[in-house]
């Protein structure tokens, strides 16, 4: 079988064993009894339709032109054949015309029920060849974004279960070892052993909410639960709450948001983001390091810049630290917390950017419409 899908091809799995494909519908007969490819049927109507409205096409002009011609020669005293010579020639002339326009409009029909096939059976690499009307070249250029687009999200979902498995396997395998140690007898079940199974346990929760997040904001699905917040009061709560952790690590934390005004926001969210940016900034900040949150406004949004000395984030890694499982090698976190970040403060229609110097270190800065009236 030369033609086909994947599955129908000579030499594939099911071709072989004749066994029906799971997904195929239960109610339909397998194999085919006369499966051809759809290409090829669509090009036989299209050229029996063709030679129908051809042969009705040529009928009717030759008619109506040997009628014309043959009326005016009778008059001028003309004969019938050389009237007849012109209508076919001029019949010849309309139809190559017409066989011309009717392929132009096939050819890329046929280019597109082909990558719809190979769309269909997994490929999303394929592309198809702008050509033929303007609404054909249109049609194209719209069919080639969706392939890019399959084929990007396919690559970005393989790539999240790679990240997501890894990410799991790690606290897995602390929980197993020190269960299997336990029952073993080789550690007692005592509170330090128990610990460091809860403390796992709390890291696989953490994963598990904030993939949650991820999903639900790239299916553009989160809820917000807007109120009206004093900017700079919620930052200096959520500052102080990060004090002990700053104090053990001794890194100077300050704040400095006095000219933030109010805005209509969900506080819960917001400290979501905080958390994450201010975390993050703790985990590279060195000892004597600072770390200073600020927050400023207008009439029209409220700039949140949270500033440390730490050091810094290389140039090839500074566009992608937003994506999710960016992280350094040493980084103990999974790489989500700028990426709900992002999420959080796209989802409130704002925007959120990074600058860095190595050595020097690092600004992550983001935006919020106020929509409401500035104090």
């Amino acid at each position: 079988m030369r033609h086909g899908p994947p599955w129908m091809r000579e030499g594939s799995m099911w071709s072989r064993s004749g066994q029906r494909p799971p997904w195929w519908p239960e109610n339909e007969p397998y194999p085919p009894a006369d499966w051809r490819p759809l290409r090829v049927r669509f090009m036989r109507r299209m050229a029996a339709f063709a030679l129908v409205a051809f042969l009705l096409f040529a009928f009717a002009v030759a008619a109506f032109l040997t009628l014309l011609i043959g009326t005016f020669g009778a008059v001028s005293g003309g004969g019938g054949v050389g009237a007849f010579v012109l209508a076919a020639f001029l019949v010849l002339v309309v139809s190559f015309n017409v066989a011309r326009g009717i392929r132009r409009l096939v050819a890329p029909l046929g280019d597109l029920i082909d990558a719809a096939e190979r769309v269909e059976s997994g490929d999303y690499s394929v592309r198809v060849p702008v050509r033929g009307p303007r609404e054909l070249r249109a049609l194209g250029r719209a069919f080639n974004e969706m392939s890019a687009h399959l084929e990007g999200s396919e690559a970005e979902r393989k790539r999240l279960l790679a990240d997501v498995t890894h990410e799991l396997r790690t606290p897995l395998t602390v929980i197993q070892g020190n269960i299997e140690a336990i029952i073993d007898e080789v550690h007692p079940p005592d509170a330090v052993h128990l610990r460091a199974i809860l403390a796992e346990t709390q890291v696989l929760s953490r994963l598990i909410d904030d993939l949650r997040t991820v999903s639900i904001a790239d299916a553009g699905a989160l809820t917000l639960h807007r109120e009206e917040i004093e900017v700079g009061r919620l930052i200096r709560d959520n500052v102080a709450s990060f004090d002990p952790q700053a104090t053990a690590a001794g890194v100077t934390l300050s704040v400095d948001a006095d000219g933030a005004g109010i805005a209509m926001v969900d506080p819960i969210r917001l400290r979501e983001v905080l958390n994450n940016v201010i975390a993050n900034a703790l985990r590279y900040t060195p000892r004597g390091g600072s770390i200073v949150v600020g927050a400023s406004g207008d009439d029209q949004r409220v700039t949140v810049t949270v500033r440390d000395t730490g050091a810094g984030i290389a140039p090839d890694v500074l566009p992608h630290i937003f994506d999710r499982f960016t992280h350094a090698p040493d980084s103990p976190g999974a790489g989500l917390g700028l990426a709900i970040a992002k999420s959080l403060v796209t989802a409130h229609g704002g925007e959120i950017s990074a600058t860095s110097t190595l050595g020097q270190g690092t600004e992550v800065r983001f935006t919020l419409p106020r929509q409401t009236a500035a104090i």
